[in-house]
């Protein structure tokens, strides 16, 4: 007794948070949302950040990069049948799409205007 560790928490609200580590420095690895969303962390205990969430419905998958509570939107490849591919640059909740490359191969390159409009 005493070695227990945390591996899996089932949320009030149909979520599941799984868990890995040794006993008191146990970490968020998958967090499954009750609509089927499934959103992956990497990191330390405490400073675990999101790099990727997976949406059930669309099979749309979203990659992330940065430290926690500030990760930004890298990449996007939607799911479907488009194949398409967006990347993006830019700080959190300031990112702009730079480019997308279609299943046929096309690939869109993207730039900001004086107005700097983001998509």
């Amino acid at each position: 007794m005493g070695a227990e560790r945390c591996i899996r928490v089932e949320l009030a609200c149909g979520g599941v948070k799984f868990y890995e580590g040794e006993h008191g420095a146990e970490r968020v690895v998958r967090v499954e949302s009750a609509n089927g969303a499934v959103r992956l962390y990497e990191g330390e205990t405490g400073a675990e950040r999101l790099v990727r969430c997976e949406l059930a419905r669309s099979g749309t998958v979203r990659f992330f990069k940065g430290e926690r509570g500030a990760e930004r939107l890298i990449r996007v490849r939607e799911g479907c049948a488009s194949g398409e591919v967006r990347l993006y640059e830019g700080e959190k909740g300031a990112e702009r799409k730079v480019r997308v490359e279609l299943a046929c191969g096309t690939v869109q390159l993207y730039e900001l205007a004086s107005g700097e409009v983001r998509l």
